[in-house]
């Protein structure tokens, strides 16, 4: 992943054993939207969905957000209980990078004027909350 600041890093208690891979998705978006918030970021989106895409799946934006600048940040959120099997951030792989990257290249299609753009990556693994700043690039 290029240019991986580490922007924070935070512990609260564990959403706990939802049941559901979607409950859980849900759970850990709202933990990494409540996080960017608390660091300047406005919500733009979320779960910004197209209907087709690479490899014939769905592109997907979990969170668009502002930040301070002006810069409009696709986030991926990926939620894990531990980190075993690379962690999560270990699983946007380049597959799951060019879905978002396509969503994103369709949302901005919606805009007038293109603002500067970067793709961030929010991982949870536990208690344990890490914000990667410009995870990857659409390059």
């Amino acid at each position: 992943m290029a240019d991986s600041r580490r922007w924070g890093s935070t512990r609260s208690r564990s959403t706990g054993s939802e049941g559901s891979t979607t409950a859980t998705g849900t759970a850990g978006e709202d933990r990494a939207l409540a996080h960017l918030r608390r660091h300047g970021l406005t919500l733009v989106e979320r779960n910004y969905r197209v209907a087709r895409g690479p490899s014939r799946r769905a592109g997907e934006v979990d969170l668009i957000m502002r930040d301070r600048d002006g810069t409009l940040v696709f986030v991926e959120v990926r939620s894990r209980a531990a980190a075993s099997h690379g962690g999560a951030a270990g699983s946007v792989t380049g597959v799951k990078q060019r879905r978002v990257i396509y969503a994103a290249q369709h949302y901005l299609m919606r805009l007038s004027a293109l603002p500067p753009c970067r793709f961030d990556v929010v991982s949870i693994e536990g208690d344990t909350l890490e914000w990667l700043v410009a995870a990857f690039d659409a390059g």
